[in-house]
């Protein structure tokens, strides 16, 4: 997704009633998610808590930084989601602030190898670990992206897997029971990044239909289940569960409408697609051209309780 390089992990301190996606369906953490690919579970990000009172809603999306975490804020999440009867996911984004400033893409993979950011990965896990409601961490996402908006994507794919494995070996002593979603944003170069099945419990992907840039970018207007297939197709072959971590509509409201209708209910093609997790709130950064797309729908927009 579009997005500034160090504004979201500031989201966490924020409300944190944060969104929402799939269920694990039980108190301790299963492999997998509910859904099924006739009928995918749902979420949605919701920094503003329009869906709080949303039924059908599974699981709270929060973003947050590896480094001077908010454990009072990551409580409130775990209280507000148990509450509600839903799961945890957990966007880990590690941002390189240091006391000088933004540390070099090159110094920052280097340091996490030589376990400089350990204390990090203790801190975020072993409070993640003690939460009540079951949790999957999203590390380092997007790292496919082919700009410069996350330090991690602009490693190499060897740097980035080894940073990634690093990473989930040093969270499981600590959080023992947490789940792993590998979450590239979908472009074709994508399996250099692949860590390894045993790393991996759930693929995450990013789809968002946005009018006006499809017609500029692509010469149409293209569907989410058309932007769906495009990446659906290159994690496939992995045989894990997918998740679409981050989806969204922006345009007309015939536009929205059928965007809302196929991100619903994508179809069942998609045989391994578990899960679909609205992005609700206004893009934090401006996509290329177009402003920055609000993403928002009115709060009676899903209400999966009948």
């Amino acid at each position: 997704m579009h997005r500034p390089t160090n504004q979201r992990n500031l989201k966490f301190v924020l409300p944190f009633a944060a969104a929402a996606i799939l269920s694990f369906a039980a108190a301790v953490p299963q492999p997998g998610l509910a859904g099924t690919p006739e009928k995918p579970a749902f979420g949605v990000y919701d920094p503003n808590a329009d869906f709080a009172n949303t039924k059908g809603i599974d699981i709270e999306h929060v973003f947050m930084p590896w480094s001077n975490i908010d454990l009072a804020s990551l409580r409130k999440a775990d209280a507000y989601a148990a509450e509600r009867g839903r799961d945890l996911l957990l966007s880990v984004e590690p941002w390189s602030w240091s006391t000088d400033g933004t540390l070099p893409n090159d110094q920052l993979h280097d340091m996490i190898l030589a376990g400089d950011y350990d204390g990090h990965i203790e801190e975020v896990c072993g409070a993640i670990g003690g939460l009540n409601t079951p949790v999957t961490i999203r590390w380092g996402h997007e790292m496919d992206s082919n700009t410069e908006r996350y330090a991690w994507s602009l490693w190499s794919p060897e740097d980035y897997v080894t940073a990634y494995r690093r990473f989930v070996n040093e969270c499981r002593k600590v959080a023992p029971n947490a789940k792993f979603m590998w979450s590239p944003l979908g472009e074709a170069s994508l399996k250099a990044y692949y860590p390894g099945d045993t790393y991996v419990d759930t693929i995450g992907l990013t789809v968002f239909g946005f009018q006006q840039y499809d017609k500029d970018q692509y010469g149409r207007e293209m569907g989410f289940t058309e932007h769906l297939a495009a990446r659906y197709k290159l994690v496939a072959e992995y045989n894990k569960p997918v998740v679409v971590a981050e989806a969204g509509c922006a345009g007309d409201q015939v536009y929205i409408d059928r965007c809302l209708q196929e991100l619903v209910s994508p179809g069942a093609q998609f045989t391994q697609l578990e899960g679909v997790i609205y992005f609700n709130d206004i893009d934090p950064v401006a996509w290329p051209g177009h402003g920055t797309p609000n993403w928002r729908v009115p709060s009676d927009t899903f209400d999966f309780s009948n």
